[in-house]
């Protein structure tokens, strides 16, 4: 639909279907999961054994702008043909108390003065209902003022008409300019991946808007849903946690000019810390995507949400460059929205990977502190045949402690050579005396 109004190019929309075939058997080997916001950002939550139904009809208003067009037009459409039908009615039976639909001979005495003019018949009450309540007036039919009721019924009928009006009238213009509407021009990108970005693995997804009129006070929210157990052993089927997204500016705003890679980097806190490329694919989890602003041309907060599930993160890939600068302008390339490409990253979990850093860390301190220390120049220290400068030089009393402690050493190493000497002449000597 949006292609053929012209706001999509047909590549775009070509690359999507690529998208789908390149993933054809993902989903008939994993069992479908049930999510709780779609693609399109509708709530895919059914509710059921709702009790107190009178909580709607207290928020009519609410309750006409959320139902569906067709509803909607029903209601309208009956209201409208019962009110008429009611004060048709009313008006046939002011007419027939008045002795206004008797027959008269129009050659006996003139008929007295009706209540409403024109009206023999119910079918004459019904038109007149209608030209009075829609303010038609054909000029046939009029109240006289021989019946200060009918004045009344008039008034009510007027009054009530103009009500139907205004609520179908604030019905329709809520419904055409509800915020979901806008966020039908923003777009996310199918797949949400998991890439190294300055040395850690960060989740990304990509958002853009079709529009020219901006976005004011853009935020996104993070969101993931998955099933949990407490140290007590309660079970929590949904249990949300929100998730930080990454900006310098320490806050969750964006300015969509065009379309932005939103970040998030996998740290310890983070709820996709234990997650890895093997575990992906088994997790039972859900990351809600929540954009929220004011439009500019209409001063409405509007909001587009979507979701993406393991079957839709891609680990280990990338999103590709779309800006490009073209005549001294930037030129976005939306065929080109959702492509990625493979990039060099491990299998393993942020967690994982800290530990495995962790332990090479440990090892290479504790061989480093094993290394004897050597003078080696003013300032520096020779570690195992390499040099690295001290942050100061040591003081005179740790060099004569050194000093003393090495020349100990020195003393006790000669003193068993002795030893081994004497030993060795003294089995000569008894060998020689055997002899």
């Amino acid at each position: 639909m949006l292609a053929r109004k012209g706001l999509l190019p047909d590549g775009f929309l070509l690359t999507r279907l690529a998208e789908d075939q390149n993933q054809p058997n993902r989903s008939h080997f994993r069992s479908q999961r049930a999510r709780f916001i779609t693609k399109t950002g509708s709530c895919n939550v059914a509710h059921k054994n709702i009790r107190e139904q009178g909580r709607f009809l207290q928020d009519v208003f609410t309750t006409m702008v959320d139902l569906k067009w067709q509803h909607s037009l029903l209601i309208f459409t009956s209201a409208f043909l019962c009110s008429w039908m009611l004060f048709a009615m009313i008006w046939w039976l002011l007419a027939f108390a008045h002795g206004d639909l008797e027959p008269r001979d129009p050659d006996n005495d003139p008929a007295p003065v009706p209540c409403v003019t024109a009206i023999q018949s119910f079918t004459s009450a019904f038109l007149f209902s209608i030209e009075v309540q829609v303010t038609i007036g054909f000029g046939g039919r009029m109240v006289t003022e021989e019946c200060p009721v009918a004045i009344i019924i008039l008034i009510i009928q007027n009054i009530l008409g103009l009500i139907i009006n205004a609520v179908m009238l604030g019905c329709v213009f809520m419904k055409t300019a509800q915020a979901n509407r806008r966020a039908e021009t923003l777009i996310f990108s199918r797949n949400a991946v998991i890439a190294t970005r300055n040395g850690r693995p960060t989740f990304m997804f990509r958002v853009g808007d079709l529009r020219k009129s901006m976005i004011i006070s853009a935020t996104v929210q993070l969101q993931v849903i998955r099933r949990t157990v407490t140290a007590e052993g309660e079970v929590i089927p949904v249990c949300q946690l929100d998730i930080q997204v990454e900006n310098p500016l320490r806050s969750n705003g964006i300015f969509l000019v065009s379309p932005l890679i939103i970040s998030h980097t996998i740290e310890r806190g983070s709820p996709l810390y234990d997650l890895s490329a093997q575990s992906l694919a088994t997790e039972d989890l859900e990351i809600i995507v929540i954009l929220e602003g004011v439009v500019e041309t209409t001063g409405i907060t509007m909001q587009a949400r979507t979701s993406y599930t393991p079957e839709e993160i891609l680990w280990g890939r990338r999103f590709v460059s779309i800006i490009t600068e073209e005549d001294g302008r930037y030129c976005v390339d939306y065929c080109k929205f959702g492509n990625t490409v493979p990039v060099r990253m491990s299998s393993l979990s942020a967690k994982e990977l800290d530990q495995t850093q962790g332990v090479q860390e440990g090892t290479s301190e504790s061989q480093l502190q094993g290394w004897g220390l050597v003078r080696a120049g003013r300032g520096g220290f020779r570690r195992g045949g390499r040099t690295c400068c001290g942050s100061a030089p040591q003081p005179w009393y740790a060099q004569s402690e050194k000093q003393q402690k090495d020349a100990e050493q020195k003393g006790q190493k000669k003193k068993v050579q002795l030893e081994v000497i004497g030993r060795q002449v003294e089995e000569d000597g008894l060998g020689d005396v055997s002899d």
